[in-house]
């Protein structure tokens, strides 16, 4: 059959999921069209109606700007909609296994509202060939409908930087594919609705999930060296920042910086991928090494705090620690699979007592996430250790000394980001 939609319609979209990703995607499309923005989280959701985004993705004009886009948690608003995006996390488990729970619980929802001549659009985060192994059986399972005949999938990775005012999703260059060339165009026409940087239209679902894929996989191994080369250099003697800013000079040199590496994105990425190249019977050793790696920073600086405090003659069972930042990454409320967490759980092996400062993280998800409750003030004079765990403005506006003043008279100061001058520290990444 024909696929009887099509993208100058006024049929509704759904947008599941109003997170990071979807809310930007439901705002922007709000904007042009008739909106359905889906969550399962009925507070997010009352929150998003009362113009509160609390992940700061979205800017309060935008919201308003959005006339047509309005927010539900009751699936029976689905059902008029002919056009569905999947947005929801793809994490990994504690055995850094893919957690496809959530997409499928997500296709579930969509499935029972899925009608002859629909097209359900992915943008989670998978490995390649999960929308139509994984997600497509769900769908027909719930509906009752048949894949290519009477619905239709695409898939068009989500391409947010949490945080990043200067890349915003109209700005970012698209992604687009879809299960035959009558859906693959009306995807890509779809989001040229929106997409002011235009859309690149990959030859199958299977091109755009991996594409996607190795964004992530290619940072973590470009941050993994890094954090190695860091590694060797501090036994050398040498300050890293230093080597990389003369590295830095020729043209084709890339810039990367030591660090603890977390988030939603490049510290889980690289899992989908290698977790599918060893079902096909492949065992990836450099994707590993370098997420092996990566995942053990924050052991690697809990122990290089530690060893200098000894050098200061600091005794450490018993002392205080102050760990300034939380979220994964700068500027940014995003406590997701934080790396500094590994920071805390090393101190604390010492018998360390540790405070947690980030007016960037709710203290809520803290609480609920890791079992930690951030101080929300900050007493001079009280830490044996400080740690600039993450570089927010607020941290650089401080400056070294305003946050020197936080420290007993003998204490050491790990500046982990680089965020002042090498001799304003006591100790560098």
């Amino acid at each position: 059959m024909q696929i009887d939609f099509q993208p100058t319609a006024t049929g509704k979209l759904a947008v599941i999921g109003l997170g990071y990703v979807g809310l930007p995607l439901a705002v922007e499309f709000g904007k042009v069209r008739d909106v359905v923005g889906f969550d399962i989280n009925a507070s997010r959701v009352e929150a998003l109606r009362t113009g509160c985004d609390t992940t700061l993705e979205v800017a309060d004009e935008d919201l308003r700007a959005a006339k047509s886009l309005r927010f539900t948690s009751n699936c029976a608003d689905l059902d008029t909609c002919r056009l569905f995006i999947v947005t929801v996390p793809t994490p990994i488990d504690g055995h850094k296994r893919p957690d496809l729970g959530p997409l499928l619980r997500a296709s579930k929802t969509v499935g029972k509202a899925l009608k002859r001549g629909d097209i359900v659009i992915y943008e989670s985060t998978v490995y390649p060939g999960a929308t139509e192994e994984d997600c497509v059986p769900v769908l027909e399972s719930e509906s009752g409908l048949t894949f290519n005949q009477d619905f239709f999938v695409g898939y068009s990775p989500e391409r947010i930087n949490p945080g990043d005012k200067l890349h915003r999703l109209t700005e970012i260059k698209k992604v687009t594919s879809g299960s035959t060339p009558e859906a693959s165009e009306i995807v890509d026409s779809l989001y040229r609705q929106i997409i002011s940087a235009g859309t690149h239209k990959a030859p199958s679902i299977r091109v755009a999930e991996a594409a996607k894929v190795i964004e992530n996989t290619q940072r973590d191994l470009n941050i993994a060296l890094v954090n190695e080369l860091a590694i060797i250099f501090n036994k050398l003697g040498l300050d890293t920042e230093a080597v990389l800013i003369a590295a830095g000079t020729k043209w084709n040199f890339l810039s990367f910086r030591p660090g603890l590496v977390g988030g939603h994105c490049i510290g889980v990425d690289p899992y989908y991928l290698t977790h599918k190249a060893q079902a096909i019977g492949y065992h990836p050793e450099i994707i590993l090494a370098g997420r092996r790696l990566n995942d053990g920073m924050g052991a690697y600086v809990g122990s290089r705090l530690t060893k200098a405090m000894i050098r200061r003659r600091i005794q450490i069972d018993g002392a205080k620690v102050l760990v300034m930042g939380l979220t994964f990454k700068e500027n940014c409320p995003d406590i997701r699979n934080s790396r500094v967490i590994d920071l805390i759980n090393e101190l604390k092996q010492y018998n360390v007592g540790v405070d947690v400062y980030d007016p960037w993280a709710n203290p809520e998800q803290a609480r609920q996430e890791y079992g930690l409750s951030p101080t929300a003030a900050l007493t001079p004079d009280s830490y044996d250790g400080i740690v600039l765990a993450v570089a927010h403005d607020l941290f650089r506006a401080m400056g070294p000394e305003k946050i020197r003043a936080l420290g007993k008279p003998a204490h050491v100061l790990f500046d982990v980001k680089n965020l002042f001058a090498a001799d304003q520290s006591d100790v560098r990444l």
